[in-house]
């Protein structure tokens, strides 16, 4: 809920803020694990240029495992 409307002061961890320093610090974990230079489409999420990197994007789960 947005504190705003509790009437109270905005949080200091604003999400606006940290999503996407966290985007930008994961991207640079794909980047360590692949080589060369890779190309980042914000708008769909995607590297545009590297489908190794992309097997990063979401979570491998085992045998028996799943997200619901």
């Amino acid at each position: 809920m947005d504190p705003r409307l509790q009437g109270g002061d905005p949080a200091c961890s604003n999400f606006n803020v940290s999503a996407p320093f966290v985007e930008w610090m994961l991207l640079g974990v794909i980047a360590l694990r692949v080589d060369g230079k890779l190309e980042w489409d914000a708008a769909k999420g995607r590297f545009t240029n590297n489908a190794e990197a992309n097997k990063y994007l979401r979570p491998a789960f085992r045998k028996g495992w799943t997200l619901s």
